[in-house]
Formats: C-alpha cells, structure tokens, sequence
C-alpha cells in the first residue's frame, strides 16, 4: 500500500471518528447538523476543526468549574450566612419580581437593594473612572477580562496594578488564553515581580487536563478594594478606551471607526457578588480557593441589582433564559443592542412571539462588524423577524460593541453577552440585572439617540438581494453555530 493511500485511509478514519462523536454528543440538532457539514465539506481539515474547537472536554470543564464554584459558595455561607430576598423584590411588579426570581435560581446569587450606579457610556470616561478606581485601592484589585491588548491602553492598565501591587495591595488579573494572547509574557513578570498574581484561563495546552479552545472566559469584571466594581462590554484596549477601531479598507488605506460600548460603575451589595463570581474564576484556574471576606452597605433609595453569571457550567444558561423572558414578559416594549446577532431557534421564537403579540421588539445591531462573517450569518434572519413585526436598525457611525436589553422602561440588562450562540452556551459570560427605572429611562434615551444615527432595514431590500448575497448569507447561516 502506497503513502498516498495510506494518508487517505487515515483521513477516512478521521472523518469517520469525528461523524460518531459529533452524533453521540449532546451538542443540539442544529450544531450537530452544522459540524457534520464541516466534517464532510472539509476532509481531514473538518475533523480537525472539530476536536479542537467543538470542546471535547466541556463536560470535565463543567464539572471542575461548578467545584470551584461550590467551594466558594460553602465558604461564603459559612462566614456569612444566606441573603434574604430585599423588600423591594417582594414590592416589584409581577415580571420584574419573577426575572429577578429566575437569575436567583438559575445563578445562586441573589438580587441586592441599595446599590449606587453610573452607566459609562464614554470610552474615555470609563477607564478614567477605572483607572482612578485602581490608583485609590487600598486593599485589593481583582481585574478579570476576556481582552487585555498589548497597546498603550494595556500598557498603562497593567502599569497601574503593578503600582497598587507594589504598594502592597492584593491584585489579581485573570485574564482568557485565547482572547488575551498577545500580552507578552514579560509584561506579565513585570506585574508578578511587583507583587502581584496572574493567572490564564483555560490556557491552550493539550498536555493539561483543563485545556479547551472553544469554551471562553467573556467576562469583564473589575472589583477594588471589595467595595467598587465595574462590568459591562469594554475589553482592555485602545478601541475601547478611546473608542477608535483602525480598519484596512481595500485601496482606501487606514481609518478611524468609532467603537460604541456600554459598562457600568457599581458600588453597593451587589459588588459583593462581582467579587464572589471573580473569586469562582480564579479558584477554577489556580486551584487555590478565593473568598471575598465582606459586603458592602446598602445605600438608601439606591437601585435593586442582581449579578448575572452565565457560562457551559449552568445546566440551564442564566443569559439565554433572562433574554428569553425579556421577550415573553414584555407588556409594551423590548429594545436590544447587541454587536454579534445569529439567534437560536429559541431566542427567534421569542422575537417573532413578542412582535406577533403587539410589543415593539427593535434589535440595533453594527452595520459594520469586526466579524463579518457572524453579521451575515445574522441577517439570514431579517426576513423572518421583519414579517413579524421586529424592527432592526444598524448602527452607521462605527463599530457597535455594547450589549443591552431594555423592558417596558422598567429594568435593563447590562453585560458582556451577545445574543448568539456561542453567549448561551459555550463562554462563560456576566451581566447586570437592573430594576431602576431612572436607569432604564436612561438606558432608552441611548437608545433612541443611537437609533437616530442609525438605518432601519427594510423587508423589501431583504428580498432584492442578489443570488450572489443570498448564498453568501446562507453558507454563513450554516456555519453560525460554530462562530
């Protein structure tokens, strides 16, 4: 028998192994059906993409994440006790008090009242306020991002908690392998020399029993001095910190595009539980247990927030159902802001439901995306949601980054989740269930100003796209349960 016959043999068996644990793996009909298609239209290269992207390992990342979890969550309740439900849950109106309800259940947390909030909606502004956070910490920085760049803006973060460290302050960066692979190591033994710990999560390491490429640490999480937290959609980066995103055009050279994102300033409760989700990460990834020690007080008349992890360790996905129920609770109206749209079959029934039943349902999305091929997986949906009812608008001025629901402008969600399928079921994600309505009032006149900078989509220009578009559109939709 020949090499060549050989090799071919071996992609055969390949393609034969990877077929039987894509079928016999829980992953859904629809994620099934794309990865056989991967498999067959790519041979040898499909499989590959498989074992390496369709997370082998998910079940024993589940499964070591919630340890860790647990362990945190028993130290916590040894030291101090449950948390009762706030008197302003039982006083909410019916929706708002079961959404609140539903994160408890689903995440362990519990919703906290008293807490002072500031929605960031300036790029500058908001590592300002993070960069004088961290510079007035007296006694600990815990910093978890899914993307730390190595720019002037990373540079200047990374300089700053190597300060406080020096100073003798507990800081932490967790920070994903995938998403932050470009920090050099030697900034990090920078930060390490000067005190301060670092740790990788999920590292892409084959050797290691923890290794994953497909399952991502999405989180944005800040916590200073256990009494100061900050969450919502900005990576560490100059696109966020500025809010320009330099892009290759062909024949046009370099340009600015504006980067939109949206984060959140808390002090109160309810960072208690920022720093108990961050505590959870960092003993998942270091092995060494983390327990924050106490919870702020409330402020009078502050809001009622309730944090909103989400991740593969959840048998039910905390984000997926909270936007499910944004949708089927709605009674006027649910405005959504999302970078990434390519829904599942349940989060288009909701859409299509919500509009069919007389709500105003608008979905602004980025006429422009830093991943292109998920905006034309998402617009294989425009039909469908435009003959329901479902408004779209895409955003004109540059690159829409934030993530945020808004319900009968009277709660909002703020985080890190995209409405996508890799957000509900493979990151590891988190929000911020707010029931203000001063904030959501605030949360919708952002809204309706981004809309005016926006363009409303049209069911008739949907179906004057050429058979080039449509086929471009429709190889892209196979393929949004793997993006």
């Amino acid at each position: 028998m020949s090499l060549t016959e050989i090799l071919a043999l071996a992609v055969v068996a390949l393609d034969v192994v990877a077929l039987v644990h894509a079928v016999t793996r829980h992953l859904g009909v629809t994620s099934t059906l794309a990865w056989i298609f991967f498999i067959l239209f790519l041979p040898g290269i499909g499989p590959v993409a498989y074992f390496l992207l369709a997370s082998p390992r998910i079940r024993t990342t589940r499964r070591r994440r919630q340890l860790a979890g647990r362990a945190v969550r028993a130290a916590i309740r040894r030291s101090l006790g449950s948390a009762p439900l706030p008197a302003e849950v039982e006083e909410a109106s019916p929706l708002a008090r079961s959404v609140l309800v539903l994160g408890m259940r689903l995440t362990g947390l519990p919703p906290r009242a008293g807490n002072h909030l500031e929605l960031l909606l300036d790029n500058e502004l908001a590592f300002r306020s993070k960069s004088e956070a961290i510079r007035g910490a007296e006694h600990s920085v815990w910093a978890e991002y899914y993307i730390v760049e190595d720019d002037a803006t990373g540079r200047a973060f990374l300089a700053d908690l190597a300060e406080r460290a020096k100073a003798g302050c507990d800081v932490r960066l967790l920070f994903d392998a995938v998403g932050s692979s470009g920090i050099p190591e030697k900034s990090l033994r920078a930060l390490r020399a000067a005190g301060g710990q670092t740790m990788s999560f999920l590292p892409l390491n084959p050797l290691r029993k923890r290794w994953s490429a497909h399952l991502r640490n999405h989180r944005k999480i800040l916590v200073v001095d256990e009494r100061i937290g900050f969450t919502g959609g900005m990576n560490v980066g100059d696109e966020y910190a500025t809010g320009s995103w330099i892009v290759t055009g062909k024949g046009s050279g370099r340009r600015d595009r504006p980067w939109h994102d949206a984060h959140l300033r808390l002090e109160g409760p309810a960072v208690f539980d920022l720093a108990t989700v961050f505590a959870e990460d960092w003993t998942f990834a270091s092995g060494k247990r983390l327990v924050p020690s106490s919870i702020p007080l409330p402020s009078r008349g502050g809001s009622v927030v309730a944090v909103l992890p989400s991740g593969p360790d959840q048998a039910a996905n905390a984000n997926a159902h909270t936007y499910f129920a944004a949708l089927t609770g709605a009674h006027e109206r649910c405005w959504l802001t999302t970078p990434y749209f390519v829904p599942d079959e349940p989060t288009m029934r909701a859409l299509c439901n919500a509009a069919y039943r007389g709500i105003d349902v608008r979905v602004l999305i980025p006429a422009e995306s830093d991943v292109p091929v998920a905006r034309a997986a998402g617009s294989f949906f425009y039909g469908t949601l435009l003959r329901s009812g479902v408004r779209i608008f895409e955003y004109l001025p540059g690159v829409l980054h934030a993530k945020t629901v808004v319900v009968d402008g009277s709660w909002a969600l703020v985080g890190s989740a995209n409405l996508d399928f890799r957000s509900f079921s493979l990151n590891f994600e988190l929000g911020a269930l707010v029931f203000d309505r001063a904030f959501a009032a605030l949360l919708e006149e952002r809204f309706t100003g981004d809309l005016a900078r926006s363009r409303e989509v049209t069911l008739a220009e949907v179906g004057q796209r050429s058979f080039v578009d449509r086929a471009r559109v429709g190889l892209a939709r196979l393929l949004a349960p793997l993006l």
